[in-house]
C-alpha cells in the first residue's frame, strides 16, 4: 500500500446508547478516532423511488490496519467524511494481512 494515496481524512464514529435524567434510552453518534484513507468507488447512480430521484453513492474507503480499525464493525460504527454520513455495508480484512482495511460504504440519507 502506497502511503501517497491516504490523502482524505475520515471519521468513525460509535453508536452510543445514552439514559437521560428519567431512564429513557437514546442513541447517539460519537466521534472515536479519525485517519487517513484511500477514497474510491465514488458513482453518482440515481434511481427514482416513487415520484423522486435518490442519490445512491457507494464509495469505499481503504485504511492501514490498526487495533482500532480492525475493531470496526458494521452496526456499531459509520464513517463522516466531507460532512457527509456513510453507513458501513462491509468489511474486507484483504486477506488477514494486516496491512489494510477496506469498507464498502453507502450514503445515508438524512
Amino acid at each position: 500500500m502506497q502511503i501517497s494515496l491516504l490523502n482524505e481524512r475520515i471519521t468513525f464514529q460509535r453508536n452510543v446508547i445514552l439514559t437521560d435524567r428519567i431512564g429513557n434510552h437514546m442513541g447517539s453518534w460519537n466521534d472515536e478516532f479519525s485517519c487517513y484513507a484511500t477514497v474510491g468507488g465514488e458513482n453518482g447512480k440515481e434511481k427514482a423511488v416513487v415520484g423522486t430521484t435518490v442519490e445512491n453513492a457507494d464509495v469505499t474507503f481503504t485504511v492501514r490496519w490498526c487495533t482500532l480499525t480492525a475493531s470496526v464493525s458494521t452496526t456499531g460504527h459509520r464513517i463522516m467524511f466531507k460532512n457527509d454520513i456513510y453507513d458501513i455495508i462491509s468489511i474486507d480484512h484483504m486477506n488477514y494481512k494486516k496491512k489494510c482495511i477496506k469498507f464498502r460504504c453507502r450514503k445515508a440519507r438524512r
